[in-house]
């Protein structure tokens, strides 16, 4: 199972294709079908009934995606939000020059400079790879997309190429809305956008996308976590930094093992430990999950330690759908600089001082391609998606056997009660009762409900499983506990 084949199933089965498909599509976006929106919208509600309503710390944000063009230059973004770009002197096709170099050297060039990259092209002998030609000079590119706000010419913003800054721009009203309260963690959902030079592989690099994200602030002289002992010595595929330089392989180890003594440190171990076990709650295998510590030079420039937690992709290997990184006093010191406004909180003695920030960051539309790698199988008669109830687009499908003599209704009577116990339903009377089965499957609906002649004799249905395609018979009355029961205790 590649890349490409995942994108085919997707667009065939309306989980997600290109945006203006009738127009050819345009690069690096893409539509969210039918399938598709109620998957995305399961993660994100499965992440912030987790993170955020499951968090004593964590309170909720939407912030604006269009905001005060000061805010991008006290961040940093206008200064260093830069992807490098390459020029084809012949075609005149315009390519990522790391991105180039990666694919014919297979090499990490992430934090060498222009001119390093530029050096390592000519060295090589690395050519345009849509007609062969010479290659100019590694320059930089600004990720972020302009946009004219109001009337006036020369009144220019950004399409917020982040959701963290928001955040932070938002912290000393927050933090007076939380009545002060430290630790605190400010959670957001939304859109982002990045002006990508090659956007590609599907759903991985996108220029419009979606994050999860929390900015968690601390005391760094009161960091002690109060869940670490819970989490520990919790296990996963690691890779150092170190285990990089020496040229190693990922291995098992505690997540406890892997984090330096710096601040915040019993934080950073929680917030990893604790993504990884939710990512087993809504269905990613683990074993296609590791840790790795990024190197010095990859770092942002904001960074003072980074984790990526990274899920191998058939065809396209690690790849990072979240980031954990510790963002020191960065991006508060900026904005108290650059706006002349207090971002500092206060401890209980009166002294004053500027929080930390550990940032743990979900890239959405990838997380969800983890999900599809993660539960596409393919059986010898049947495709399907072993989604975990928890995301899957339709936790129950309901059948009426025939198309009349009242199985319609009662079936539809069904339906309706699962809606209104908030169980996402979907009801289908067209085809075989073998087609429906199978089209179900085939999006990866958990269970199937088929109401049939006895149904309307003794008020019982048949339900099917959609793992095991093995069937019970159970009363009508015990249908909505019978599958909230399975919904808690599933199991991959």
């Amino acid at each position: 199972m590649d890349i490409q084949k995942m994108a085919d199933i997707a667009t065939k089965l309306g989980i997600a294709f290109p945006s203006a498909e009738v127009y050819g599509g345009y690069s690096g976006f893409y539509d969210w079908g039918p399938v598709g929106a109620e998957l995305k919208n399961n993660v994100k509600r499965a992440w912030w009934k987790e993170f955020v309503h499951g968090s004593h710390e964590v309170v909720g944000l939407d912030g604006s995606i269009i905001t005060n063009p000061e805010v991008w230059k006290a961040s940093g973004h206008v200064e260093h939000f830069h992807d490098p770009i390459v020029v084809c002197k012949k075609c005149g096709k315009r390519f990522r020059a790391d991105h180039l170099i990666e694919d014919a050297l297979d090499i990490n060039v992430e934090g060498k400079s222009a001119e390093e990259m530029t050096e390592i092209i000519r060295e090589n002998g690395i050519n345009c790879p849509a007609c062969g030609g010479e290659l100019g000079e590694v320059k930089l590119f600004n990720l972020m997309f302009s946009t004219q706000v109001g009337p006036y010419e020369g009144s220019i913003s950004y399409l917020r190429p982040e959701t963290a800054q928001l955040i932070f721009v938002n912290f000393p009203r927050l933090y007076q809305v939380a009545r002060k309260r430290m630790p605190l963690g400010i959670a957001q959902i939304g859109k982002a956008f990045r002006n990508e030079i090659s956007p590609r592989n599907f759903l991985f690099r996108l220029r419009e996308f979606e994050q999860m994200e929390i900015e968690f602030f601390f005391d760094p002289e009161s960091d002690e976590c109060p869940y670490y002992d819970e989490v520990k010595d919790y296990e996963a595929l690691v890779l150092t930094a170190k285990m990089q330089e020496r040229g190693e392989k990922e291995k098992k180890m505690k997540i406890s093992e892997i984090v330096p003594d710096i601040p915040g440190r019993e934080w950073i171990v929680h917030w990893i430990a604790r993504s990884l076990k939710w990512y087993e709650k809504i269905g990613v295998k683990k074993d296609l999950l590791r840790v790795r510590e990024q190197l010095p030079d990859e770092r942002a420039h904001y960074s003072q330690g980074t984790w990526d937690i990274e899920f191998y992709f058939a065809g396209m290997g690690w790849k990072e759908i979240q980031g954990v990184a510790h963002r020191g006093v960065y991006d508060l010191s900026r904005h108290q600089e650059h706006s002349g406004k207090s971002f500092e909180a206060v401890r209980p003695d009166g002294t004053k001082f500027v929080p930390m920030v550990i940032e743990p960051s979900w890239g959405v539309d990838r997380v969800v391609l983890a999900v599809l790698f993660s539960a596409y199988d393919e059986e010898e008669k049947r495709k399907l998606f072993r989604f975990a109830p928890i995301v899957a687009p339709y936790t129950v499908a309901v059948f009426p056997l025939v198309s009349k003599d009242g199985l319609p209704e009662k079936a539809w009577e069904i339906y309706i009660n699962l809606l209104d116990e908030e169980l996402n339903a979907v009801y289908d009377e067209k085809g075989s009762i073998g087609r429906r089965y199978r089209r179900q499957d085939e999006i990866g609906t958990p269970w199937c409900i088929t109401v049939d002649y006895q149904t309307l004799e003794d008020n019982t249905v048949t339900i099917r499983d959609r793992d095991s395609m093995e069937q019970v018979r159970i009363s009508v009355d015990e249908v909505i506990p019978w599958i909230r029961e399975r919904m808690k205790h599933w199991k991959r």
